[in-house]
């Protein structure tokens, strides 16, 4: 007599996140997505199964209906992948307002599954090596997390006479913002005769580009979704952060104040919209007239510039009260008085131009990363007239 293989799921590894709750046979897998370290934030999730080639998987996630953001379930896909390159979607991913099914089977012996593509610490150290050895690039270290991780930023440009920020990853679940950062550190560092060289030319020329691809390492490690090792959420910090609750903002903060700030960008990620949108500082007080025709010009740049944004959906305008000037876009450009902007990507796929297979992935990620060279070049011709 047969008897079936049992299967075995392991999270141990950066950014892995998942309890086991019992899996005796491969088509009965029960999970539980763990909390942030310190908070109560939870949706994230990075395991490995493995189990013998052609077997039947059921996998339900028992708590999917306590997450954060469970509505964003609705018309979620599972990411996969067998070699932690490519990345796709796995179509039998059901929600019903409770629990997460995901069925498949198994192609290889082993398989990754996550919330979304992961942007692993090592690609992140190798981003930073990488982009260093290019003449017009500066690695700093801006400080350190909680726990003790260097916040780092590349500088590009340094010595133009405008200052342009763009941060990734305040959201440690967020991967596709490291993903866009990439892409973009890559377009703005092309010396070659390619569709972004003279682009990037000019962009150097006009502003030292200050980028800070991993605002949570400390979290992006630990597999949390929103909050550092403390149980901060450091999108929420930027009024009056502090050394022993979210040092990441405090450092990147005193960075900025340093150099001054003509144009900001900070990059998410949303569980709920399947779009690519800005929300804006429109609704800030004293942004003004100039600020907001500024505003308009890069949205209205970034529509041309890439398939993928849009501007019909996106956020309210009043969805922010008190807590406003405690976000980072809407701290910057209050501080600054400059275009300040939260860039958010899609978990899911993106509905403005679909992909059955990869859903929104990490490579469409760095193909916006690098679109935005095109309104971030307008924008500071607009202010240098």
């Amino acid at each position: 007599m047969t008897h079936p293989v049992k299967p075995h799921i392991n999270s141990r590894f950066d950014s892995g996140n998942i309890e086991v709750v019992r899996a005796e046979t491969t088509y009965d897998i029960r999970l539980r997505i763990c909390k942030d370290s310190n908070a109560d934030f939870f949706q994230w999730f990075h395991f490995r199964l493995a189990a013998p080639t052609a077997s039947a998987v059921r996998i339900v996630i028992e708590n999917a209906g306590e997450c954060s953001y469970a509505e964003g379930w609705h018309g979620y896909q599972c990411a996969a992948s067998h070699d932690r390159h490519d990345w796709f979607r796995i179509a039998a991913t059901h929600y019903d307002g409770e629990r997460l099914t995901i069925e498949f089977v198994m192609q290889q012996d082993s398989i990754w599954l996550a919330y979304f593509q992961p942007y692993s610490l090592e690609r992140h150290f190798d981003l930073l090596a990488r982009c260093a050895q290019k003449t017009d690039a500066q690695l700093v270290q801006l400080g350190n997390s909680v726990e003790g991780r260097s916040i780092d930023a590349l500088r590009i440009g340094c010595a133009a006479p405008r200052n342009v920020w763009i941060i990734a990853r305040q959201h440690p679940g967020e991967s596709m913002a490291e993903w866009c950062a990439e892409g973009l550190l890559e377009a703005l560092l092309d010396d070659a005769d390619t569709e972004f060289g003279h682009i990037a030319s000019e962009i150097r020329q006009r502003a030292c580009i200050h980028i800070v691809p991993n605002m949570n390492p400390d979290g992006s490690t630990l597999g949390n979704l929103r909050s550092n090792a403390a149980g901060a959420n450091l999108n929420r910090e930027w009024r009056m952060p502090t050394i022993e609750r979210s040092p990441e903002v405090l450092c990147v903060r005193q960075g900025m104040l340093d150099t001054g700030v003509d144009l900001f960008i900070d990059l998410h990620g949303d569980e709920t919209l399947p779009y690519v949108f800005i929300d804006g500082s429109h609704m800030v007080p004293g942004y003004g007239e100039r600020n907001l025709a500024l505003q308009q010009g890069f949205l209205d740049d970034l529509s041309v510039a890439s398939p993928d944004f849009q501007t019909a959906k996106g956020y309210a305008d009043n969805r922010f009260d008190d807590e406003l000037l405690t976000l980072a876009s809407k701290w910057v450009a209050h501080q600054f008085n400059c275009v300040a902007l939260t860039l958010e990507m899609p978990f899911k796929d993106n509905a403005k131009a679909p992909d059955a297979r990869t859903g929104w992935s990490g490579a469409r990620s760095k193909r916006l990363g690098a679109l935005l060279l095109h309104p971030i070049l307008a924008h500071l011709r607009r202010i240098m007239t």
